[in-house]
């Protein structure tokens, strides 16, 4: 797939309708890219698949991380109308990336990515890619190869910020119970080395289920069981 707007270039001038509440506004290119740092993705649909559950998800997980790495803005486009995208982000709890609504395909065709999924009953979609932008002009394009099915290589959040120097932050998971006083001594642990995690409570049979683990909390690290709060404080030392 190649862009008639690519690296070096300025992205199109065009308008956007978007709903805010009970009010209809109109968003300009202008008032998404000049004078700042933009990442830019872009995918075939709202609560598609892929899109659901890794493409838009990543980036909302790494927007902290992009934004240390220099990123003032990080913007979904899709060409779905306003309402459709609203209620994604909702659905998404997708607070921090800005939903951009090419509802009528004007941007997407102007970079020459409009692509046509009449045999999925899609009609003109976008196709998937990400870039950066700076100050309205594209220093950097990630664009999905033209294969059969839904290419997902190379335009996801951890590419991205890869090429700007970043490095995401742990993804962390906690099982825990109440009242766990090794539960709150992973949580200090975790709060005093500046990291965020996700808590789930667990039952016996979930711990059953772990080789060797009856007791809580037990620590995920990027889908690696890392152990209890001993073994979270030795893996903490150690970063």
């Amino acid at each position: 797939m190649k862009p008639t707007i690519t690296e070096g270039q300025r992205v199109p001038e065009v308008t956007f309708k978007v709903r805010d509440g009970a009010e209809w506004t109109t968003v300009s290119t202008a008032d998404l890219f000049a004078g700042r740092t933009v990442v830019l993705f872009a995918l075939p649909g709202a609560y598609t698949p892929t899109c659901s559950s890794s493409h838009l998800p990543r980036y909302e997980e790494l927007y902290d991380d992009l934004q240390q790495a220099g990123v003032d803005a990080v913007l979904c486009l899709s060409v779905n109308d306003t309402f459709v995208m609203n209620a994604w982000a909702d659905d998404q709890g997708a607070e921090r990336v800005e939903m951009v609504p090419d509802g009528n395909g004007d941007f997407s065709r102007a970079m020459g990515l409009l692509v046509d999924k009449a045999n999925l009953g899609f009609g003109p979609r976008s196709w998937r890619y990400s870039m950066l932008v700076r100050d309205g002009v594209i220093e950097k394009m990630f664009i999905e190869e033209e294969v059969p099915g839904d290419p997902f290589g190379v335009s996801d959040a951890d590419t991205m910020l890869k090429y700007l120097g970043g490095t995401a932050s742990p993804d962390i998971l906690l099982l825990t119970k109440p009242g766990c006083a090794h539960c709150a001594r992973a949580e200090a642990a975790l709060e005093e080395a500046g990291l965020s995690w996700d808590e789930l409570p667990t039952s016996p049979r979930i711990l059953r289920a772990l080789p060797g683990s009856r007791t809580t909390p037990q620590v995920f690290v990027d889908g690696v069981h890392l152990g209890g709060a001993d073994e979270l404080v030795a893996w903490l030392a150690k970063r």
